[in-house]
């Protein structure tokens, strides 16, 4: 079992940055990937950013790149989703995930077994 928990979440301004973290206990190494999710209320879970463990590589949903970025710690198991130039539309609860799944890039939520608690971002136009 991983235990997944988030943090960093909260209110902005559009355009400003905001960056969350999410740290792995328990059997981490099981874990192939991580990734972020995001979910507005009435909407289905939608993929943001992925990082395949072993490799470091990264992969993003279309309406993300060149604005968020991935990254995970060195030595621990704990990843990072840096958000710049953010958008109201950006406003959602974001999720933290973790796969066992082998695979090139991991997009659907069906492919993670562990999710984390939730972290809420706003975004004020």
């Amino acid at each position: 079992q991983v235990q997944l928990v988030e943090s960093g979440g909260g209110f902005v301004q559009a355009g400003d940055s905001l960056r969350l973290s999410c740290t792995a206990s328990g059997r981490a190494f099981s874990i192939r990937h991580m990734a972020w999710f995001r979910q507005v209320l009435g909407k289905e879970r939608e993929f943001v950013a992925g990082l395949r463990w072993n490799s470091w590589s990264q992969y993003y949903a279309d309406s993300v790149k060149g604005r968020f970025t991935i990254s995970r710690a060195r030595a621990e198991a704990r990843i990072y989703l840096q958000m710049d130039s953010l958008q109201s539309k950006a406003t959602a609860v974001y999720y933290c995930a973790a796969s066992r799944i082998e695979g090139s890039r991991n997009v659907d939520s069906e492919d993670y077994d562990w999710w984390g608690q939730g972290a809420q971002v706003t975004v004020s136009s």
